[in-house]
């Protein structure tokens, strides 16, 4: 069976297992929107969308679930959001307003920009957000369970850090009901009861079941919700899975305080673009969904990512590689369809699709694409590629090279010397007989330089520098059956 070759299945296979079966298996994921949530992020949610798929494969009922945590502080204005934004630090994410539209907070604008991302790649994950979960007090006996077991708590912490915590430390958060920030203190805390002072001033005595200004702090939420939760799967970047880190402290929180059994985990490695900077929301480096979708398909985007095992770090292309990503992509492609294709590869192409087509897509290839974008010839796009002529046209003009960027010309500019002219008006003649196809074309230009006697380097690099004034470009059949025939011989019989 295809599932016993890809890490996903592996991990399904591991899920059921160690879990044992379920009416119903929780696999999570989840970010703090602290600003525009860019595809490095992404591949947490990938992550957990390939595990999800693999154990509906497996016929089990499976609820994913993606938390925003919104109800975390915000702790650093962004590079892109006005300076002044600085008087909302301390402040939840989701009380902070949107600095882009009225009636909505910071949080929410960055949220919902994400889960639309989302569904153009095919994932729909139940959302929760923590905002409020905390307001409604979902977690208040899970959080006084921390409170009545905090020395313990600290003991499991204090092994990992350098500096032992302080004697007062406490498992919880408290956002300020006047100023609505979180320089707090908590001067007691019995059973539901906690009593908390603001550096603003103000001073109040709380039921946190009642009133939901608390929240857990990081490495007791994380295990809180899955006891909540009852999650069994949930993946984390390799900051959170290095020893000490917040897993390490997870488990033992999860074990001890909670009498949880732990989720399956798989830890992911950064991904970066090509040459570019490491990914950062505050420091203005995100980028999004949307901006890898303009210019890969959303099956292809998948592709990249499924294709690659979490544990391995890659980089995005947006250089030449892109059409190297595409001819890998529909070679798979072609190879699932003639049933050619390994166990791991026809799963790798059935991940990457949104909904697995039942006959195989009559796309033309993406570099064929370029040079019918660039010469105008779009309307003769068949319909299973325009949707990819839309990506080749945004990578053209973002992102492509200029040696893959050219216009035909209308005259000629260039000198040329008799050799190349005899070729050239040969070429011309051969034009004006029939309509050819790609490959018989091809052929016919050797037959001009034998006849000629021009080299055959000598010869294309005449052609593409009177056809598109540079010395390289596409394949030269495509780009003057793309061109169009009679329009290269209005252009050659300008020779003179």
């Amino acid at each position: 069976m295809a599932e016993k070759f890809f890490w996903a299945d592996q991990i399904a296979d591991k899920i059921i297992k160690e879990k044992g079966e379920k009416s119903e298996y929780v696999c999570a994921s989840g970010i703090t929107p602290s600003g525009t949530v860019h595809i490095g992020n992404f591949r947490e949610v990938i992550t957990t969308d390939l595990v999800v798929k693999a154990l509906e494969k497996k016929g089990k009922k499976v609820k994913f679930i993606y938390s925003w945590d919104d109800y975390d502080r915000f702790r650093k204005v962004p590079v892109n959001i006005p300076k002044k934004y600085e008087k909302y630090l301390g402040m939840a994410l989701s009380e902070v307003p949107s600095p882009f539209e009225k009636n909505k907070s910071y949080a929410k604008h960055f949220e919902e920009e994400f889960e639309k991302q989302l569904k153009k790649v095919g994932i729909k994950p139940k959302f929760i957000r923590q905002s409020i979960m905390n307001k409604k007090c979902k977690y208040a006996s899970l959080i006084k369970l921390a409170i009545d077991k905090r020395k313990e708590i600290v003991k499991i912490l204090n092994k990992y850090r350098e500096e032992p915590l302080e004697e007062d430390w406490m498992p919880l958060t408290v956002y300020c009901s006047k100023c609505k920030k979180d320089f707090t203190k908590i001067v007691s805390a019995s059973g539901y009861e906690i009593e908390y002072e603001c550096k603003c001033g103000f001073r109040e005595k709380i039921d946190i079941r009642k009133k939901g200004i608390v929240k857990a702090t990081w490495r007791v939420d994380w295990p809180m919700r899955w006891k909540y939760e009852k999650v069994d799967f949930e993946p984390g970047g390799i900051d959170h899975s290095v020893y000490g880190g917040s897993y390490t402290t997870a488990k033992e929180i999860a074990k001890i305080i909670y009498d949880f059994d732990y989720p399956i985990y798989q830890f992911y490695d950064w991904v970066k673009i090509k040459g570019g900077k490491e990914f950062s929301s505050s420091a203005g480096n995100a980028l999004t969904v949307n901006d890898v979708e303009a210019v890969y398909e959303p099956e292809v985007l998948r592709y990249i990512f499924v294709g690659t095992k979490p544990r391995a770090g890659f980089q995005i292309s947006f250089d030449n590689d892109v059409i190297k990503i595409y001819e890998d992509y529909d070679e798979l492609e072609r190879k699932y369809y003639e049933k050619k294709a390994n166990p791991r590869e026809r799963r790798i192409y059935e991940l990457s699709q949104i909904k697995l087509p039942r006959k195989k897509p009559e796309k033309i290839s993406f570099r064929h694409l370029i040079t019918f974008v660039q010469t105008g010839k779009l309307q003769e796009v068949n319909k299973d590629s325009k949707f990819r002529a839309e990506k080749v046209k945004n990578w053209l003009e973002k992102y492509a090279g200029e040696d893959m960027r050219f216009r035909i010309q209308n005259k000629i500019t260039i000198r040329l010397n008799e050799k190349e002219k005899q070729a050239l008006l040969e070429l011309n003649k051969i034009l004006k007989k029939k309509k050819y196809g790609e490959e018989e074309l091809f052929n016919e230009f050797y037959n001009i330089c034998e006849k000629t006697g021009i080299k055959n380097t000598e010869f294309f690099n005449a052609a593409y520098k009177v056809i598109i004034n540079k010395e390289k470009g596409p394949r030269l059949a495509s780009l003057i059956l793309s061109a169009g025939q009679d329009k290269i011989v209005k252009l050659l019989e300008k020779i003179k």
